[in-house]
C-alpha cells in the first residue's frame, strides 16, 4: 500500500461493526480507490487513491455518516440526546404511544391506530428499510435485512402494532450501540485534545502564534506557566516542573532544565521555558501513541476473531432455521400459516447478532484506551489477551529492575594514584555503549579529571565482558574478572577476595589493567527502583508462578539484588543471545512468558517472549517499535495493572459472549410453546446489547 497516496479520515456516525464493514466495501467500489480500510474502534477510514469527502459521505449515506480529514480539528459533537438520528426515534416513539392509547379507545384492528402504527414504522425505520431492501436485492443478509423482512412480514399478517414496537426497540438498540462505542472511543479523543493546535514560536526575534502544522524542526517554542506543550523538544532556556501524566500516566510533576527532553501534551506548571522543537507534529511521542493505540484497537483479538467466524455462519443459519419454521409445520403438520409465519419472523428478530458482534470490540477498545490514559501502550487485542494468561515474567536488571544510572562506589588502585586509574578507565569507557560506562564518565567529571587528551587507538568491545584499547602503545583492558581470566592477566588471592566482598554487597566489579598486570579495582552499584519491590509483591498476589531476573552481571551481584527484590530465580553472566535462548526455553516449559526490558539491548528477548514489555516508552522510539506493550513511564507498578486489566477484559469478553449466546438460546426455546413474540424477541436483543455494553464499560474504572 503506498503511503504517498494514503489519506486518513475521521468518521462520525458508526453504529455497529457490520455497518463499518459495509461502508468499507462501498468505499472500495468508488472509482479511483485502490484500497480502503476501516478502523471501527478508532472510527476512521484510510483510503488509498483519489477521493473526495463528498464521495465518501455518499458511500456512507445508508447510515448518514459524516467525515472529515484526520488533520482537521474535531468539530463540537452534539449531545447524544440531541443528535439528529435520535430525533426521529423520539417522534416515532410518541406516535407509537398515541397509537397504543387509540387502540384502547377504538379497539384492535381499527384503521386509526393502524395508521399510527404505519407512521411509526415509516418514520422510525425508513433508513433501516432502505438499507435492508438494498441488501435483500443483492442477497446480503445482515441485521438490517433480517429486521426489514421481520417488520414487513409482521405488517403483512396484520401485526402492525408489534411491527411498530419492533422498529422503536431496534432503533433504541442501535442508539445504545452508538452511545457505547462513542463512550469507549472517548479515551482516544481525550488523547487527541491534549496537545494545543498552536504554539508561540520565536523566529528572527519575533514571537508569533503558529499552527502546529507550520512549526519546523529547530524552531524555538515559548511555553508559559500553565500552558501545555504543543511539540516535542529539548529545553534550551529556563527550568520548570512538568506534569507528564498524559504521556507516562504519572501524576507527580517532573523537574525539567536545559538539555532535558519534553513532550507534546504535557503541562508546564511553574517557570517560563524555551524549547527547541525536535520533531514534526506527526512524529511527536503523543502522535505516535495515538496512532499506535488506534492501530491496536483495529487489530482483532483471538476472541473477536472467534466471534467473527461464528457470526459468519450464525446469521445464515438463523435465516435457514426461520424459513424451515415457516414452511414445515403448515406444509407437513397442518399448522396455521399466519401463526408459523409469525414465529418465523420472531426467530429472525431474536437472531440478530447485535449483542454478540459488539461483545468483544467494545471491551477491547475500552481496555486499550484506558491503558493508554494510564501510561501503558498495548499494541493490539492479541497482546492484551495474552497478558492475562502470563505465568512467568522475566526481567532485565540494568535499567529495568534498577534505575540504570549506576555510580562508582569503590576505587582500589594497585599501581597508580586513584585519579590516574580513573582517568584511564573513563577514557576507555567513553567509547563504550555499556550502561555502566556513564558511571565512570560522571565520576571523572565530578573529580574534574580531564580525559580529552587521552588518545585511544584500536578500540575494541568484547560483548558482555569489557573493552580494550591502545594508549601510547600499551594495551589497556577494562572489564569483568571473567575477561581478565580469559586473557590470563594474573589476579592474586587477595584481589579475588576483595572482588568477592564487593560482589556480595551487590556491586558490579570492573577491573582495569594492561595485558600483563592488574592496575585497579572499581565497584559500581545501580540503585534498585522503589517500585520494583512493590511490583514483585503484586505479581505474586496475581498468581504469577515465577519471576526471573536475567542479567549479564556476575552471579554474586545478581543474587544479592535478587534477594532484596524478592525475585524467585536469577540467571547471571548471560550474553544477549543467551537471554534469547532462555526465553525460548521458558516458553516451551510454561507457554505464557513475558520479558520486561529497555527495548534496546533486549530486543531479541522481547521479540521471543509471548509478551514483550518495554520500559520508558516515552523516552525511546525503539521501545514503542519493538515491544508488544510499552510502559511509558519508568514505573514497574504499571505491569501488575496491565495484567489485572487484561484478566478483567478477558473475563468481561467471556461474560459478554456467554450471556449473548445464552439469551439467544433461551429466547429461541420460547418458540416451542409459542411464547416468543416479536416485541419480546427484540427486547431480548436490546437487553443483551445494553448489558454487554455496560459490562464492557466497567473497564474504564480499572486503575492501579
Amino acid at each position: 500500500m503506498s503511503n504517498q497516496e494514503m489519506n486518513s479520515y475521521r468518521v462520525q456516525g458508526f453504529t455497529c461493526a457490520n455497518c463499518a464493514a459495509k461502508f468499507e466495501k462501498n468505499v472500495q467500489e468508488i472509482d479511483g480507490v485502490t484500497e480502503a480500510k476501516v478502523n471501527f474502534g478508532a472510527s476512521k477510514i484510510m483510503v488509498n487513491g483519489k477521493v473526495t469527502i463528498d464521495q465518501l459521505e455518499k458511500a456512507g449515506a445508508f447510515e448518514n455518516l459524516k467525515l472529515r480529514d484526520e488533520r482537521e480539528q474535531r468539530a463540537v459533537v452534539e449531545s447524544f440526546w440531541k443528535q439528529k438520528q435520535n430525533l426521529k426515534v423520539y417522534v416515532a416513539a410518541i406516535i407509537l404511544m398515541v397509537s397504543l392509547f387509540l387502540r384502547l379507545q377504538f379497539g384492535e384492528g381499527h384503521i386509526i391506530p393502524t395508521i399510527g402504527y404505519a407512521l411509526t414504522i415509516v418514520i422510525g425505520g425508513y433508513s433501516l428499510f432502505m438499507n435492508g431492501l438494498r441488501n435483500l436485492i443483492r442477497l446480503r443478509f445482515d441485521m438490517a435485512t433480517l429486521m426489514t423482512v421481520a417488520i414487513f412480514g409482521a405488517a403483512a399478517i396484520g401485526e402492525w402494532g408489534e411491527g411498530a414496537t419492533v422498529v422503536i426497540l431496534f432503533a433504541v438498540s442501535e442508539a445504545l450501540e452508538r452511545y457505547s462505542m462513542d463512550k469507549a472511543r472517548q479515551s482516544i479523543h481525550s488523547l487527541m485534545d491534549l496537545a494545543p493546535k498552536e504554539a508561540w514560536i520565536r523566529r528572527n526575534q519575533i514571537e508569533s502564534l503558529v499552527h502546529v502544522d507550520d512549526i519546523k524542526i529547530n524552531d524555538i517554542m515559548i511555553v508559559k506557566p500553565g500552558q501545555k506543550l504543543a511539540m516535542d523538544g529539548v529545553v534550551v532556556k529556563g527550568s520548570s516542573t512538568l506534569n507528564q501524566a498524559s504521556i507516562t500516566g504519572e501524576s507527580l510533576p517532573v523537574f525539567k532544565e536545559p538539555k532535558d527532553e519534553v513532550y507534546a501534551g504535557t503541562l508546564n506548571e511553574e517557570g517560563l521555558l524555551e524549547v527547541k522543537v525536535t520533531k514534526k507534529v506527526e512524529d511527536t511521542t503523543l502522535s505516535k501513541i495515538i496512532h499506535l493505540v488506534e492501530e491496536a484497537q483495529a487489530e482483532k483479538s483471538p476472541s473477536q476473531q472467534f466471534v467473527d467466524r461464528f457470526a459468519k455462519y450464525y446469521t445464515p443459519g438463523i435465516i435457514v432455521f426461520s424459513l424451515l419454521l415457516v414452511l414445515i409445520p403448515p406444509l407437513f403438520f397442518g399448522g396455521v400459516w399466519s401463526e408459523w409465519i409469525y414465529r418465523g419472523l420472531a426467530v429472525l428478530v431474536v437472531g440478530c447478532p447485535c449483542a454478540l458482534v459488539i461483545s468483544t470490540p467494545v471491551a477491547i477498545v475500552t481496555a486499550i484506551g484506558n491503558a493508554a490514559r494510564n501510561g501503558v501502550l498495548i499494541k493490539g487485542g492479541i497482546h492484551l489477551e495474552e497478558a492475562g494468561s502470563l505465568k512467568v515474567v522475566a526481567f532485565d536488571k540494568t535499567g529495568t529492575l534498577t534505575r540504570g544510572k549506576p555510580v562508582v562506589t569503590d576505587m582500589i588502585s594497585l599501581q597508580n594514584k586513584d585519579s590516574e586509574s580513573l582517568k584511564m578507565i573513563a577514557a576507555l569507557e567513553k567509547g563504550s555503549q555499556h550502561p555502566l560506562a556513564s558511571a565512570f564518565l560522571r565520576k571523572a567529571n565530578e573529580e574534574r579529571i580531564f580525559i580529552e587528551d587521552v588518545q585511544i587507538e584500536e578500540f575494541h568491545s568484547v560483548t558482555g565482558k569489557g573493552i580494550k584499547g591502545n594508549i601510547e602503545g600499551i594495551l589497556y583492558v577494562a572489564g569483568s574478572p571473567v575477561l581478565f581470566d580469559e586473557m590470563d592477566i594474573p589476579l592474586t588471592e587477595k584481589t579475588r577476595s576483595e572482588i568477592n566482598v564487593l560482589q556480595e554487597q551487590g556491586k558490579t566489579v570492573i577491573l582495569l589493567g594492561t595485558n600483563t598486570q592488574l592496575l585497579a579495582i572499581f565497584a559500581v552499584a545501580d540503585e534498585i527502583r522503589e517500585s520494583s519491590l512493590n511490583m514483585m509483591k503484586k505479581l505474586q498476589d496475581l498468581g504469577i508462578q515465577k519471576t526471573i531476573m536475567l542479567t549479564g552481571d556476575n552471579e554474586k551481584t545478581a543474587n544479592s539484588i535478587a534477594i532484596k527484590m524478592g525475585v524467585s530465580e536469577t540467571k547471571a553472566n548471560l550474553m544477549p543471545e543467551e537471554k534469547l535462548v532462555y526465553i525460548k526455553e521458558l516458553r516451551n516449559q510454561y507457554q505464557h512468558v513475558a520479558m520486561v526490558g529497555d527495548g534496546v539491548n533486549d530486543a531479541p528477548a522481547l521479540a521471543a517472549a509471548n509478551v514483550g514489555v518495554a520500559m520508558g516508552g516515552a523516552g525511546t522510539d525503539t521501545a514503542l517499535e519493538t515491544a508488544d506493550i510499552a510502559l511509558m513511564s519508568d514505573q514497574l507498578n504499571k505491569l501488575p495493572y496491565t495484567i489485572k486489566l487484561s484478566r478483567t477484559t478477558l473475563n468481561i469478553i467471556k461474560q459478554n459472549i456467554t450471556f449473548s449466546l445464552v439469551l439467544k438460546v433461551a429466547a429461541l426455546l420460547l418458540i416451542i410453546p409459542g411464547w416468543l413474540t416479536l416485541w419480546l424477541a427484540i427486547f431480548a436483543d436490546i437487553g443483551a446489547t445494553l448489558l454487554v455494553t455496560l459490562n464492557s464499560l466497567r473497564l474504564l474504572k480499572i486503575k492501579e
